[in-house]
């Protein structure tokens, strides 16, 4: 592990180490790291360096509707390849919230969750994505039942 040094005023010092606390890091270092990875992130994502990610899209909509539970269900089983599993809870008499967890080439989950959250009746929709690096394709166990397959591993 490397080492560094930085140097900050009093007042951004003890802004920061409350900002620690209120969260809940045990020392500056997690703190600090976890910052960077957040902006590395977000700055492979703007360059539309980010080529695979997992990803979670959420959204409310107003059941009643017209066909959009239907529209809404089509576009999932048009991207199966996209969703690997999908939450809904009802929220009063006339709104549900849907989560759907996504995994694939960062542009298709893009899309998909911007066809998502463009059909009428979608409210609040709001994608949280992650970069992944895709590991080697291999198998599990032994036989011929198991497929080759790849794991996504988050980008460090």
């Amino acid at each position: 592990m490397e080492r560094f040094t930085i140097s900050l005023d009093d007042k951004l010092a003890r802004e920061f180490d409350h900002w620690i606390a209120d969260r809940g890091y045990a020392n500056r270092s997690e703190a600090v790291r976890d910052l960077l990875r957040a902006e590395m992130e977000r700055t492979r994502q703007e360059k539309d360096e980010s080529v695979h990610c997992v990803a979670c899209l959420s959204y409310i909509f107003n059941h009643h509707q017209r066909e959009l539970t239907e529209r809404l269900t089509e576009l999932q089983h048009d991207h199966h390849d996209l969703a690997v599993s999908m939450m809904h809870a009802h929220l009063d008499h006339d709104h549900c919230l849907e989560t759907v967890i996504l995994r694939g080439p960062t542009l298709a989950v893009r899309r998909f969750a911007d066809a998502v959250c463009a059909e009428r009746g979608v409210h609040h929709g709001k994608l949280n994505l992650i970069s992944v690096e895709l590991h080697h394709s291999h198998k599990h166990g032994r036989g011929t039942h198991h497929a080759a397959h790849v794991h996504p591993k988050p980008i460090s």
